[in-house]
């Protein structure tokens, strides 16, 4: 997503563009195709809602021209506030639109080491065991890693729809019937998933790391808290996936009048409708156990897996002792680093930083000075996250409020406070927009 990005927005500045992408001669533990640009995890970008993050975030990439945005709308599927996208279609216009550019060339090998500069490394959450240790030797750092984990997808003529009902939390949506399909689950059915959940065989995290490839360094790993397997949060506590993932807020089951206890809702996964993808059920459990689980929930006892949710490993370098909020590698002239292993994280976040390192490589070419955004400005608050958190502990983040300047008047109502966010936003963006485009 990053490098997509990044490429495009130098080509677009004039500049001869090389793209390296190793797939499919290298293939990953988690991509299937070679194209780029391919979503792995969730085919969501976000809520496009105004009053949340990743809608300030759509508004910025918006502004600032990002290719990767546009397509993403062109590729979109029902999908309530959220904009998610057909990943086949998505990718292949991401693959068209840069193998078509005049000055950008695609190179499909692996990078064992580091570019000559000026260069940009957004070689994602799978970046090989080799360029891994270029990074790690070149930067003085021991590499970072988390584990990460995706979905099932399932058929959709496989799902019980005389249960499952269509439907959006509190009505949101584009399909007046609703973007989701909806399986709902009484106090006992809930109880029983969860027990099934938390007891179910999961696959060997060490055995994974050596299936990923050889040199890659093993060890214990920690989840990242945005996308946790649901087994584990279902060890948190009985409550903690119905007040979470599954919960029920804003949606009735049509056969009792009633809420549910708790629903495992379904988005739509591609434009045909025959595939979806169970929201928030990322997992690490064997594929024999997802399909005795998953099939608990009502309206899946029937379900055929298209996809098994899987367990990959992220790499990310330790951002804040290596990297300026412009992206450039400290201490190095040319050198920048974009998306998730600058330990941003989401699509949105990804395409930003490939926007922003793009952008910052065409102004070192030019002899231009670098741009640092304005943590009034989601794109500026997430690179300064990065770049300034505590490196002794440093974790990924996403898109949020939280990171964003502190609002000199600060509404007491969250609403308000969203709005004023935006607004801060907006006017961020708009004084430094010419700079970019």
């Amino acid at each position: 997503m990053a490098g997509s990005e990044a490429a495009w927005q130098l080509a677009e500045r004039g500049h001869e563009v090389v793209l390296v992408e190793m797939r499919p001669g290298v293939p990953t533990g988690a991509h299937v195709g070679d194209r780029l640009a391919e979503l792995v995890c969730s085919n969501s970008l976000g809520s496009v809602l105004p009053d949340r993050a990743s809608g300030i975030l759509i508004r910025e990439l918006d502004a600032l021209g990002s290719l990767l945005l546009g397509l993403a709308r062109e590729a979109a599927l029902p999908a309530g506030g959220a904009l998610a996208v057909d990943r086949e279609r998505f990718s292949q216009a991401v693959t068209s639109a840069l193998t078509g550019h005049p000055r950008l060339r695609l190179l499909r090998e692996e990078a064992r080491g580091l570019p000559a500069e000026p260069a940009i490394v957004a070689s994602g959450p799978l970046t090989s065991a080799a360029l891994s240790g270029a990074l790690a030797q070149a930067l003085g750092e021991d590499q970072l890693y988390f584990y990460d984990a995706l979905a099932p997808i399932v058929e959709a003529d496989s799902i019980d729809q005389t249960v499952a009902f269509r439907g959006s939390r509190f009505g949101r949506g584009q399909d007046t019937e609703g973007d989701y399909l909806n399986c709902p689950l009484d106090r006992d059915e809930y109880e029983a998933f969860v027990d099934a959940l938390v007891n179910a065989e999961r696959v060997d995290l060490r055995g994974f790391e050596a299936a990923v490839g050889k040199g890659v360094r093993a060890g214990d790993g920690v989840y990242f808290e945005g996308c946790l397997p649901v087994e584990v949060i279902a060890e948190r506590g009985r409550g903690s996936l119905a007040f979470g993932p599954l919960r029920p807020i804003g949606l009735k089951d049509p056969r009792t009048g009633r809420r549910p206890h708790a629903v495992v809702q379904l988005r739509q996964d591609n434009a045909a409708r025959t595939l979806y993808n169970l929201v928030g059920l990322q997992t690490n459990l064997t594929e024999a156990a997802q399909r005795k689980v998953i099939r608990l929930i009502p309206g899946l006892a029937g379900a055929r897996f298209a996809r098994y949710g899987q367990m990959h490993r992220n790499t990310f370098v330790n951002a804040p002792r290596v990297l300026e909020p412009t992206l450039r590698v400290r201490g190095r002239e040319a050198l920048f680093l974009a998306g998730q292993i600058t330990g941003v994280e989401g699509y949105l976040g990804n395409i930003a930083t490939g926007l922003l390192a793009g952008v910052n490589v065409s102004r070192h070419l030019d002899g231009r000075p670098l741009l640092e955004l304005p943590r009034t400005s989601m794109i500026g608050a997430l690179c300064r996250y990065v770049t300034h958190a505590d490196g002794r502990t440093f974790q990924p983040m996403k898109a949020n409020l939280g990171i964003l300047e502190p609002l000199l008047e600060r509404p007491r109502s969250r609403p308000e406070r969203a709005g004023a966010y935006a607004a801060q936003s907006e006017a961020a963006i708009s004084a430094i927009k010419a700079s970019i485009l």
